[in-house]
């Protein structure tokens, strides 16, 4: 047999470097003992300011009022939920990774799984801050919670889209957080008897429970992971749909349509692996962990984008046929404004970011670039957020009366809070990163047997 004909019969491994277990441990936990590199310095520096210049902008517009934005009657809904859907669709690719794939035994998740769990977390915080902001009286959030109270049968409108994505949140972040650290446990168990007698072995000691390695423990802990895995599963379809609502219960032309749920959440997978690609391109060449996130890992991920992509790219369409099939002469104007407007190019950016740009990775030599896939994925993430600018502005901008047509345009306000939401989501994610293993330790050594095998001629 012809070597290249033995090596093309297995797949590439997807741990490399012939890793013992103990070389996992050493690899993995040893960026959380050292001092951090001038490379992290920088980048949480530049995070942490864009994180105050939003907090900033946020306190002037919570002093000054909701005119701080550049809405106006026509226009009601723009740059503030534009982004609280970019957010929510990023954080949906954890999920994705850590409970379906986990379901259908995925072998392949076990090295990004912790990372795109950690970028759900912060994800859904900075989504979560957009409602918050939009109710105009953020002092008053506390009113969204269903708790016993002296104002008699004054209760919020369980009709509004704002309650929906407030229990949608709330919802999500609780399931998310606690699978995140469930998973965490043995880890937390591995640092903490790596760590010398001090202040950081009691944190470290106090949140891993407990945890001893014993046979029992095992079986608890894999036990509360599949019953976990099986409650975040349907939270994938649910929230996202749930944010689709709060366009698709409307009368609004272009808004009321019944693709929206599952175009949506294709769309939300398709950003959120995006992101996820974003941040562990990056994460393996910091930390030198290019021998657990393998190029298979990544053309496993970019091949999740193609098909995702193919989804997203379908409902455009859709939209469009049905939009000229209906004969609603306002539907069909609606779309002949996205597309042929004045914000047409944010249409055509749109469409040439989700569609035409992730057709690329169908190429292997594509895959294996990994500066090519990174220039890729941070694309299909502009897409994404022009997208969901494109269905609420242009949606609101034509009005059935050209008396009440209206631009839109964003102020420095909402830029800079815009920015600061970016800063929140890299200073948590670089702060997990210097306190915490990225990679799941106890479930990467579960699969260091998988791939090529060795020795094959």
């Amino acid at each position: 047999m012809r070597k290249v004909d033995a090596i093309s019969i297995y797949p590439p491994p997807l741990i490399g470097g012939h890793k013992t277990p103990r070389d996992v441990t050493a690899d993995i936990a040893a960026p959380i003992g050292r001092r951090p590199s001038a490379l992290w310095w920088t980048g949480f520096a530049f995070s942490f300011a864009l994180m105050c210049v939003g907090i900033a902008a946020e306190t002037y517009q919570i002093k000054t009022g909701i005119g701080t934005w550049g809405l106006n009657k026509t226009i009601g809904w723009a740059f503030d939920i534009t982004n609280f859907v970019f957010w929510i669709g990023i954080g949906h690719a954890g999920t994705l990774i850590s409970a379906i794939l986990f379901l259908l035994n995925q072998k392949w998740r076990t090295s990004v799984n912790r990372s795109a769990e950690a970028m759900t977390i912060f994800a859904v915080i900075c989504a979560g801050i957009f409602p918050v902001i939009h109710m105009g009286r953020p002092w008053l959030a506390f009113w969204m919670l269903p708790y016993p109270n002296t104002r008699g049968s004054l209760w919020v409108n369980f009709r509004s889209p704002l309650v929906w994505d407030f229990f949608a949140i709330a919802t999500y972040f609780t399931i998310s957080l606690t699978f995140w650290y469930v998973g965490l446990l043995p880890d937390l168990a591995t640092i903490r008897d790596r760590s010398r007698p001090g202040l950081k072995k009691r944190i470290v000691g106090f949140l891993s429970l407990g945890w001893n390695g014993s046979y029992k423990t095992w079986l608890r802990y894999e036990t509360v992971y599949l019953l976990l895995a099986g409650l975040a599963t349907p939270l994938v379809v649910s929230v996202h749909t749930i944010v689709s609502w709060d366009f698709a219960t409307s009368i609004v032309p272009g808004w009321h349509t019944t693709i929206f749920p599952p175009y949506f959440v294709a769309g939300a997978i398709f950003s959120g692996m995006a992101m996820v690609l974003t941040l562990i391109i990056v994460a393996r060449k910091a930390m030198n962990l290019e021998d657990y996130i393998t190029k298979r890992h990544i053309g496993a991920m970019a091949k999740i984008i193609i098909f995702t992509s193919g989804m997203v790219g379908l409902a455009y369409a859709t939209e469009f046929f049905i939009a000229m099939y209906s004969g609603n002469q306002y539907e069909q104007y609606v779309f002949f404004n996205r597309a042929a407007g004045p914000l047409s190019w944010a249409y055509w950016t749109m469409v040439a970011c989700n569609v035409a740009v992730p057709q690329l990775l169908w190429f292997r030599k594509v895959r294996d670039n990994l500066a090519l896939v990174f220039a890729i994925s941070i694309l299909i993430n502009v897409g994404m957020w022009f997208e969901r600018f494109v269905i609420i502005v242009t949606s609101l901008s034509r009005d059935y009366l050209p008396s009440s047509w209206a631009s839109y345009s964003p102020t420095i306000i909402e830029i800079a809070t815009f920015a600061g939401t970016f800063g929140l989501f890299f200073t948590l994610f670089l702060l997990f990163c210097r306190f915490l293993p990225v990679i799941a330790i106890s479930e990467v050594k579960g699969v260091l047997g998988i791939g090529r095998k060795r020795g094959v001629s």
